[in-house]
């Protein structure tokens, strides 16, 4: 049996750690504080990129191959532990004046259901939008999670299956052994293992610069507001101009987020709660009935072109990276930890593995 070391108990840490648990693998998970409390956490849960014709082949395959095993991995998460990850195909309404012909090819091309909307047919999907633009777009398959939810169910699901959880223990460094990576260090122990696979998001640059080539991975702060409304009042996703409004099953609505070049720095800031509560509430005015209940920041791990590296390592043997998602860790998830699986045990990819080198070309 293989053991293997997965670094990082975010959503990618814990979908791959259950991947190669299924594979009948000695799965470790090492997390340096809690479980699923960074990027995966923070984030809105929305099941497709935003603006998706944006991207290049590489995401919408990832995304493609996620979004039709969404509802099955949720159900079966449902069902193992007890905790609903509250799937919702909600559907999508993009404000996109410009971009209308070109979401309608890319849709065509990847046979995705999009449909080019007039104002009254937006404000039958969601009245609640003070001023609904002449054209829209709308994309009724697309559904949203509770990320929280998903983490706690990830969670409970992955130690059924045998993956032993190291929490509140960072890694300092890998311990290599003939040009071989040969298990972790930690601040009181080395962990031996067959294969590392690091899942550290906005930190993998800093874990793994001492080894060429590093991926190019960076901090981006995302800032968000939490309202608790009531269940109906905002019924679909809305996107519009990078802000979006995800509403919940119990009535709490997501507003966000920013997008700041601020390093590692991950608090709030009172800046941009006033900028987020403003906008939110002129496009929604129902907003203004109800108390923002939390303000919250986490760092996406940024990548060149967004493109996330799922790879091994090519001058390490035993080493393997999953990480670089940026804003679609958890649409691009399953797909991803799928596909590193394949890579680490040798098994037939689900997708062609190049776009996602270390050296693959990303714009």
């Amino acid at each position: 049996m293989t053991r293997i070391m997965v670094v990082g108990g975010g959503l990618l840490g814990m979908l791959t750690a259950r991947e190669l648990a299924v594979g009948n693998n000695q799965v470790t998970l090492i997390e340096r504080g809690e479980m699923a409390r960074e990027s995966s956490w923070a984030g809105g849960g929305i099941i497709s990129p935003l603006y998706p014709w944006r991207y290049p082949d590489s995401i919408t395959s990832l995304a493609s191959w996620s979004q039709r095993i969404y509802p099955e991995l949720c159900d079966a998460l449902g069902h193992s532990t007890g905790i609903d990850p509250e799937y919702t195909p909600s559907g999508f309404l993009l404000i996109a004046p410009n971009e209308t012909g070109r979401a309608k090819q890319w849709a065509d091309l990847y046979g995705k259901k999009l449909d080019l909307i007039t104002r009254e047919d937006f404000y039958s999907l969601e009245p609640a939008l003070a001023a609904a633009p002449e054209n829209a777009i709308w994309m009724p398959d697309v559904a949203h999670v509770r990320n929280p939810r998903l983490a706690r169910a990830l969670v409970a699901d992955i130690q059924q299956l045998g993956v032993t959880l190291l929490t509140g223990k960072p890694v300092t460094g890998l311990s290599l052994s003939r040009e071989k990576v040969s298990g972790v260090e930690t601040a009181d122990a080395t962990i031996e293992a067959d294969a590392v696979v690091v899942c550290t998001g906005a930190w993998t640059g800093q874990l793994l610069n001492k080894f060429l080539p590093t991926p190019e991975i960076h901090p981006v702060r995302g800032q968000m507001l939490l309202f608790r409304a009531k269940p109906g009042i905002i019924s679909r996703i809305v996107l519009e101009k990078n802000r979006y409004v995800i509403p919940r099953r119990d009535g709490r609505i997501l507003f966000g987020s920013t997008i700041e070049e601020v390093g590692f720095e991950k608090e709030t800031t009172e800046a941009a709660l006033k900028e987020l509560y403003t906008i939110a509430t002129e496009r929604f005015p129902v907003l203004k009935r109800y108390p923002v209940e939390k303000q919250w920041a986490g760092l996406r791990p940024a990548s060149p072109g967004g493109i996330p590296y799922i790879t091994a390592h090519p001058e390490l043997a035993g080493l393997y990276i999953n990480a670089g998602h940026y804003r679609n860790g958890v649409v691009l998830g399953p797909a991803s930890a799928r596909l590193m699986a394949d890579i680490v045990t040798g098994s037939s990819p689900i997708l062609p593995a190049e776009p996602y080198t270390l050296d693959a070309i990303r714009g």
